[in-house]
């Protein structure tokens, strides 16, 4: 089994996974292709997706049973001990990249003090 998701990519890609796979949703392929197939589609994704991201899983004689490969995506896989695992940006690295060490304002004093550690 094999299931693509497809984010912000080109309707012309999506046209060319329709031939190898079934479309259940908006974005989202589903199908059962032989490895070589599925390896030449996940090709065409990454050369064809521009500015959009791509997911691909599909079963593996593993101990999970599946395995996946991701394109332009802000999760990774990574390897935990043998098992496959996602790891996501945390949403304080991204809150601390857009801020600024200038509290804002609204804020109460004390409230200033216990977040940028000034006291």
């Amino acid at each position: 089994m094999t299931v693509i998701v497809l984010t912000n990519c080109p309707a012309g890609l999506r046209g060319f996974l329709t031939r190898w796979l079934l479309e259940i949703s908006a974005g989202v392929f589903i199908g059962n292709p032989s490895a070589r197939i599925r390896d030449v589609l996940w090709d065409e994704v990454q050369q064809y997706a521009d500015q959009g991201r791509a997911l691909l899983v599909h079963t593996s004689n593993s101990e999970q049973g599946f395995t996946f490969r991701t394109h332009d995506h802000n999760w990774h896989p990574i390897d935990h001990e043998g098992l496959t695992l996602i790891r996501r940006p945390s949403a304080g690295a991204t809150q601390r990249k857009n801020s600024s060490d200038v509290p804002r304002s609204g804020w109460s004093k004390a409230s200033k003090r216990r977040r940028f550690g000034r006291g």
